[in-house]
């Protein structure tokens, strides 16, 4: 198992416009082909302007078939536009997580 934990940091005042547009836009169609995240939360201290999404898969590949799936799609590559369109969004951080030895999710 592989964890991909996304920090994206929207511009001051435009966190709950970026959020109305991706759950319009965006939220169905990325769920759709990877399955639902495990975390979607919104930063309550330090950086109020950033959210935190994490999504797990089987592995490197599986993770690369599913992301590969999702750019394919149609309503995913509409949501990319109005978004670069909007302009909300100013950073994005990706990192990999591998579970610890003792952690057992879903236990």
């Amino acid at each position: 198992m592989i964890y991909d934990h996304r920090t994206y940091t929207c511009r001051p005042g435009t966190i709950q416009k970026h959020f109305k547009l991706y759950g319009e836009h965006g939220y169905d169609v990325q769920r759709r082909h990877l399955g639902e995240p495990v975390v979607y939360g919104h930063v309550e201290t330090g950086d109020v302007n950033s959210y935190v999404h994490i999504w797990a898969y089987e592995d490197a590949a599986d993770r690369a078939k599913k992301r590969a799936a999702l750019s394919a799609d149609p309503e995913w590559k509409a949501y990319l536009a109005k978004s670069a369109e909007a302009g909300y969004l100013v950073s994005q951080v990706n990192q990999i997580m591998v579970p610890t030895p003792f952690y057992k999710p879903g236990s």
